[in-house]
């Protein structure tokens, strides 16, 4: 979370001045300055003492001659005085924040949905089509998080609708990194109840809680808690945000918008054109899911940037937007999100995004373009998820 600072949410101004004066320059008063002085210069340039400034110096200049006795009992007068002032200030800052976090805590949970997407621990009147293998448990002693994020067409799923963005997001214990990890859409994997298929099936054959249990297979890991965005949420969201801005490394022509090669700006319909495309990318699935990723991380970044963080107004606009196409599982709580959204110590640095590895392409029994999984990476990709090692999986494959 951004720390609160004198001038609202957001990182310290690098070009802060020190008395009027640029920080590591002299002042011409720093000479004569007396120790009152410097005492109010420490309590943030107020003046804390009866009578104001100029009264504060004829009481400075007595100090000097009037006995040392006479100066120790005039401090200690003081000392209240100045204690006082820090507490008013530091509650003052209490209670900004706490109203702050509760205009947070109701733009999100006022526009948020929620839904019954998590599946039952054991299979037994969960969604037809499962098997009874019981769900990994929870590591103990651990914190992290596991998201699973859904963009599609469809919000519930089911009667067809496949995903169209498949996406696990990892939070560390001490919430100071986040892993964003792709799906490609085309990876071929068993679905439980529905033998082997692309990955994207499995929400038109179970919806959420089918995909959870998919994915909970493949990585031996619990996710704990499931989102969904509709299309016309991610359109919306990009145009609220005045459009994020990716690098493009294919170029390409989609939806009746071309996408150079550098840096574009992609915003409505034009950014959701650019994450659907694939046939005119060199690697097909693979780089619309590296589009995907990075379109998302762009939303978050922003999002949590100093322009937004530090400007309530904007980032409560931004935060029901969010919500108002978001629908999450009935076990993520208000008290909980708002416990997650409190424990955040993110920067835009902090979010890496990799893919879950594959080994190759293929064709399937029915004629399919198929990814293959890459059994032996993704099984370490599975326990860096559960013991919470994300960043060491990621040095050593970082052509992920």
């Amino acid at each position: 979370m951004p720390y609160l600072s004198g001038g609202g949410l957001g990182e310290p101004d690098a070009d802060a001045t020190k008395n009027g004066h640029p920080v590591g320059q002299s002042s011409e008063l720093e000479g004569t300055m007396s120790s009152d002085d410097g005492d109010r210069r420490k309590a943030g340039g107020f003046s804390i003492l009866p009578g104001g400034s100029r009264d504060a110096e004829n009481d400075a200049q007595n100090d000097e001659s009037a006995p040392r006795s006479d100066r120790r009992r005039r401090r200690r007068r003081i000392l209240p005085i100045v204690i006082a002032g820090l507490a008013l200030v530091l509650v003052g800052s209490i209670i900004a924040a706490a109203t702050y976090l509760n205009r947070v805590d109701a733009a999100l949970n006022d526009n948020l949905q929620r839904s019954s997407y998590l599946p039952e621990d054991t299979a037994d009147g969960a969604t037809p089509g499962m098997t009874a293998t019981p769900r990994p448990q929870r590591q103990p002693n651990s914190d992290a998080l596991n998201f699973v994020l859904i963009g599609s067409d469809s919000e519930s799923g089911g009667g067809g609708a496949r995903s169209d963005a498949l996406m696990v997001l990892h939070l560390t214990s001490d919430r100071k990194a986040a892993y964003l990890i792709s799906f490609p859409r085309d990876m071929y994997v068993a679905i439980p109840g529905h033998g082997k298929n692309k990955i994207n099936a499995a929400y038109a054959f179970g919806g959420v809680p089918l995909t959870i249990r998919t994915l909970e297979g493949l990585l031996d890991t619990r996710i704990d808690h499931a989102a969904t965005i509709d299309f016309d949420g991610f359109v919306s969201l990009t145009e609220e945000l005045g459009g994020v801005i990716v690098y493009n490394p294919h170029p390409s022509v989609s939806g009746g918008w071309t996408f150079p090669k550098g840096y574009v700006t992609v915003h409505g319909e034009r950014a959701l054109a650019y994450v659907r495309e694939r046939k005119q990318l060199p690697r097909g699935d693979l780089d619309r899911a590296a589009r995907q990723r990075a379109v998302t991380q762009a939303i978050i970044e922003k999002g949590l940037s100093a322009e937004y963080m530090a400007n309530p107004s904007k980032f409560l606009r931004f935060a029901g937007q969010l919500a108002s196409h978001v629908t999450v599982d009935e076990q993520l709580s208000k008290k909980e999100l708002r416990s997650i959204f409190v424990s955040l110590r993110l920067t835009p640095n902090d979010l890496h995004q990799l893919q879950a590895p594959i080994s190759g392409f293929d064709t399937s029994k029915s004629g399919q373009s198929i990814d293959v999984v890459d059994t032996e990476a993704l099984a370490e990709l599975g326990k860096a998820l559960r013991d919470d090692t994300m960043q060491q999986y990621l040095a050593d494959h970082p052509e992920r």
